[in-house]
C-alpha cells in the first residue's frame, strides 16, 4: 500500500529531513510540501494525499486550527517542536505525534502505525460481495452482483440468479437483513429484487426479463422513487 503524503512545515531544514525519510520508506509517497497551512488548504481538493506530516507553530494558522477547520482531514502525523500541544493532538485523533528533532526510528514507527490504520481501514470499508447458504446439503457461494430476486417461502427463502434457484433454511428476515441497502429492495412482503436488474415496471409488477415480480400497494411510492432514481424521463 502507497500512502500519499504532504508535508505542510515553515521550516526549510524539517521539510528535508522529512523528504529524505520518506525516501528511505518504500510505501511513502511525496504529494507535495508547503511553507503554511494556507498555502497547503487549497492543494489538499487536488492531491487527496492520505496523510498529513502536519507542523503546529506556523504563521497566519497554526496546525491544530488547520486541522480542525478541515471537513474531512486525511491521516495527520504532528511534526512540532513543543511537545505541550500533545493532549490536545490526540484528541483530534491524530496517528502520531514526533517531537522535533524527528529521528529516523521515531519517523518509521510513526507511519508505520498510519499503514497500519490505512490498511485496517480499507478493509473495513471494502464491502462483502458474496455469502454462503446451505442448500440441498452443500454449502454454496452466492454473489451479490448475480441475484435477480429473493422469494420466501414459508420456511424457506429461494434466491434466484440468472443460472439457477437456491433454496434454503433461512428466514426471509435474516436475509433482508444481510442484503446490502443500496443494491436491494424490498418490493412485497414476501419478495426482495437487486434494483440494478429491474427492466421495466407494469402497474402493480415489477420485471426482471420475463419474470413478474409483485410490488405491494404500500410499497409503490418508495419503489418508484429508489427505481426510477431521477432518471425518468419525461416531457
Amino acid at each position: 500500500m502507497i500512502l500519499r503524503c504532504m508535508i505542510i512545515d515553515d521550516e526549510p531544514l524539517a521539510r528535508k529531513g522529512l523528504r529524505e525519510y520518506m525516501a528511505d520508506t518504500g510505501f511513502l509517497q511525496l504529494a507535495g510540501e508547503y511553507e503554511s497551512a494556507v498555502k497547503a488548504s487549497g492543494a489538499l481538493a487536488t492531491e487527496k494525499p492520505d496523510l498529513l506530516f502536519l507542523d503546529i507553530q506556523m504563521p497566519k494558522m497554526n496546525g491544530i486550527d488547520f486541522l480542525r477547520s478541515l471537513p474531512n482531514p486525511p491521516m495527520v502525523i504532528f511534526t512540532t517542536a513543543h511537545s505541550g500541544h500533545a493532549l490536545e493532538a490526540f484528541e483530534l485523533n491524530v496517528i502520531d505525534y514526533l517531537v522535533k528533532p524527528i529521528s529516523l526510528d521515531r519517523f518509521l514507527k510513526a507511519v508505520m502505525k498510519a499503514r497500519d490504520f490505512a490498511g485496517y481501514r480499507a478493509v473495513k470499508a471494502a464491502p462483502e460481495d458474496y455469502f454462503f447458504i446451505k442448500c440441498d446439503n452443500k454449502i454454496e457461494k452466492v454473489a451479490f452482483a448475480d441475484i435477480l430476486y429473493v422469494e420466501a417461502l414459508q420456511n424457506y427463502v429461494a434466491v434466484y440468479t440468472p443460472l439457477r434457484k437456491f433454496i434454503t433454511y433461512l428466514t426471509f428476515k435474516a436475509i433482508e437483513e444481510y442484503l446490502p441497502e443500496e443494491q436491494f429492495i424490498k418490493v412485497h412482503k414476501s419478495f426482495i429484487v437487486s434494483v440494478s436488474k429491474i427492466d421495466s415496471i407494469d402497474g402493480q409488477d415489477v420485471f426482471i426479463g420475463q419474470q413478474q415480480v409483485p410490488i405491494s400497494r404500500g410499497l409503490k411510492e418508495d419503489v418508484m422513487k429508489r427505481v426510477l432514481n431521477n432518471r425518468y424521463l419525461k416531457r
